[in-house]
């Protein structure tokens, strides 16, 4: 068995996979790496069946009907042979501390093992302009199993995205969990959706994970974050309505997915005034009743007893908290 399934999703990545693919290729046999060809246009397949000639026993390619990321991550948690599983977008890259992060998984396996093991993710901007890591050194113990009692209070900046994840593969397995097709942003579900079962956790500080930004037609630039709006409103959607928070008796777990959950409402919320519509503002008010629905007490908690509530706000005093909060976010992550 593998140590690690590394899914690499590609849709016409063409330009710039071979430099994920490379960065996932050090990690030498302990490692495969399933590259999922989304029904690209391009010569994205044709890249991906010559890494699997050149590299047999470490790369696999699987070619699929268009189904979007999410479907792509489907396929790798089917296929993987590894015992952790992580996920690279095509174009993003591992760093150098890659096979320093094989070593130290491979160690805290020999002692039984984790659900969750923790990296920093490092924004790497394609201007240069405002690179920085997100690490977790100040809310969790580093170097060591730890497990939900353990962990503090974290940074508003600080969420643990995909970059920063790889799961116990059967863990994923074992909660059933089904990404939705065609559908932007699903990746949050992913990681929210596996944090309720998740039990013993590692944490390495060290940069993984390379995380481009500025890529033209990237889904995390602004106009596009706007556009694709209701894609952010699913998928919000989509994890508050996982589980009931209720159901998750740690309250350091709890605090962390309440966290999470809030910066989940404000992102939807904020890219979807910024388009300044009533059809826009329409969408919003059937997520909060689809959620208030599903769970009212936490529905009414996040819209009316958090500081959502100043963007939730109608008319223009709404308008300016929700230009204000965007500023301020991107003054303390560029994250677009």
């Amino acid at each position: 068995m593998k140590l690690l399934t590394v899914t690499i999703p590609c849709y016409n990545s063409e330009d710039y996979m071979s430099g994920s693919i490379e960065s996932a290729l050090a990690g030498g046999d302990r490692v495969e790496i399933i590259i999922i060809d989304d029904g690209s246009k391009d010569r994205t397949g044709a890249i991906a069946d010559e890494y699997a000639r050149r590299y047999p026993g470490i790369v696999r390619v699987v070619h699929q009907e268009n189904g979007g990321h999410g479907e792509g991550i489907n396929q790798g948690i089917c296929l993987a042979e590894g015992k952790y599983f992580k996920t690279l977008d095509s174009d993003d890259r591992l760093s150098g501390d890659f096979v320093r992060f094989l070593d130290e998984l491979e160690a805290v396996d020999r002692r039984g093992g984790v659900d969750l093991f923790v990296t920093n993710y490092y924004y790497n901007h394609v201007d240069g302009q405002g690179n920085r890591s997100i690490d977790f050194s100040n809310a969790l113990p580093a170097g060591r199993v730890f497990s939900w009692p353990e962990t503090r209070r974290f940074r508003p900046d600080q969420i643990l995205m995909i970059h920063a994840v790889c799961f116990r593969t059967e863990l994923l397995r074992s909660s059933g969990l089904q990404m939705p097709k065609h559908t932007f942003y699903e990746d949050n579900y992913l990681v929210y959706r596996t944090l309720k079962y998740t039990e013993r956790m590692y944490y390495l500080n060290c940069d993984l994970y390379l995380y481009t930004i500025g890529r033209e037609g990237q889904s995390v630039q602004q106009d596009i974050l706007m556009k694709r709006y209701r894609h952010q409103i699913a998928a919000t959607e989509l994890c508050f309505k996982a589980f009931h928070l209720d159901e998750v008796r740690d309250r350091r777990k709890l605090a962390y997915l309440r966290h999470e959950m809030f910066i989940l409402f404000g992102i939807a919320t904020v890219f979807a005034r910024l388009n300044r519509t009533p059809e826009c503002d329409r969408d919003l008010e059937n997520m909060w009743e689809n959620c208030r629905q599903f769970d009212r007490k936490w529905a009414d908690y996040f819209r009316y007893r958090s500081a959502l509530r100043l963007v939730c706000l109608k008319g223009n005093a709404g308008s300016a908290c929700v230009d204000f909060f965007y500023r301020l976010s991107h003054i303390i992550v560029r994250y677009n």
